[in-house]
């Protein structure tokens, strides 16, 4: 079916290329798409590439790294106030949409009013199901290759698509998240008030880049504990603190020659989480993912931590590895940088 009008809003930092590339795929979706980037804090040089790269988009300057939900909520707010349109949608900026995703989708919505938050699949490498539990959080798990729509937990932000009227019900993203989370809080409310989130088999979103590991881990550990007291209670996050300490327990006798790093970040989560400091990950947790990087340089550390989706996180890392660029699903965003 014809793709209806709707507004994309990429979230990028420091990535012009990869960011055009994606803005050319969602506009070939169809004569109705529009789209703004949100800059969140790229270096001057990228930020004039971006635009060099984009003379006809709209691009708004978030001044920082604002993290991938305030990011969105930026450019959502523009387009609440101007633009046309029922459906609105985000993505970080090395989400490239397969030809065909925007209509599959709308083929599934069309017949289901009730419809609020929508996501893409990941391809059939990642036949992963994004999933909330009322302990657990938010997390992926294997499932079965459907057709159509699929009732799940929460949409993902690599493509996440949403409603006019679920934002005008239930606000945007809460920015206490930064990123890692806040599309789960989002489903959530929505699921509260009636709407159907869902993920749609066969429309498909492609994600290149890995999430950065060690702040990732920090900003997944706090603000699953974030997603599950505020949604299940503090009885429930209680237990979900002590998933996290075996958590960290695990993750520093798995990789012994990072043991200290694993334990200070997941430490540090849990104790900002505790004194309620949210938002953008500390300074401190920065420095010793930049130390990590000199240490062990064939890891992934922080740079691209804001511009980036990701599956938020999997309470049993472990047991069900999240996917990867070549292996997880995407992360859905640190800009996500």
């Amino acid at each position: 079916m014809p793709v209806p009008d709707v507004h994309v809003v990429v979230v990028h930092r420091d990535q012009p290329e990869r960011c055009a590339a994606v803005v050319a795929a969602l506009l070939a979706e169809g004569p109705g798409i529009t789209a703004t980037v949100v800059d969140n804090g790229s270096s001057p040089s990228n930020a004039s590439r971006l635009r060099a790269l984009l003379p006809a988009t709209e691009i708004i300057d978030a001044g920082r790294n604002a993290g991938f939900g305030p990011g969105a909520n930026l450019g959502w707010r523009a387009w609440l106030e101007r633009g046309r349109g029922e459906w609105v949608a985000v993505a970080p900026h090395d989400a490239i949409v397969r030809p065909g995703c925007l209509a599959r989708i709308f083929s599934e919505i069309e017949t289901r009013p009730d419809a609020g938050v929508v996501s893409a699949e990941f391809g059939p490498e990642f036949d992963l199901v994004p999933t909330v539990d009322r302990v657990l959080g938010g997390f992926y798990q294997p499932g079965v290759r459907g057709g159509g729509w699929q009732d799940v937990g929460f949409a993902h932000g690599t493509l996440l698509l949403v409603r006019r009227a679920v934002i005008e019900q239930v606000g945007l993203f809460d920015e206490r998240y930064f990123a890692y989370g806040e599309e789960a809080d989002l489903s959530l409310r929505a699921r509260a008030t009636g709407w159907r989130v869902g993920l749609v088999w066969g429309a498909v979103v492609d994600n290149s880049q890995l999430p950065p590991q060690l702040v990732a881990d920090y900003l997944q550990t706090r603000n699953n504990l974030l997603l599950v007291r505020t949604h299940f209670g503090r009885y429930p996050a209680s237990l979900q603190g002590i998933l996290a300490v075996t958590r960290a327990i695990g993750r520093a006798r798995s990789d012994p020659t990072r043991w200290r790093a694993h334990l200070e970040l997941d430490v540090r989560a849990i104790v900002d989480f505790l004194f309620g400091r949210f938002g953008p990950p500390p300074e401190a947790v920065l420095r010793l993912a930049d130390r990590d990087a000199r240490t062990h340089p064939n890891t992934r550390t922080h740079p691209d931590a804001s511009a980036h989706p990701k599956p938020s996180a999997n309470p049993d890392r472990d047991a069900t590895p999240m996917p990867s660029a070549r292996q997880e699903p995407p992360p859905a965003s640190l800009s996500r940088q």
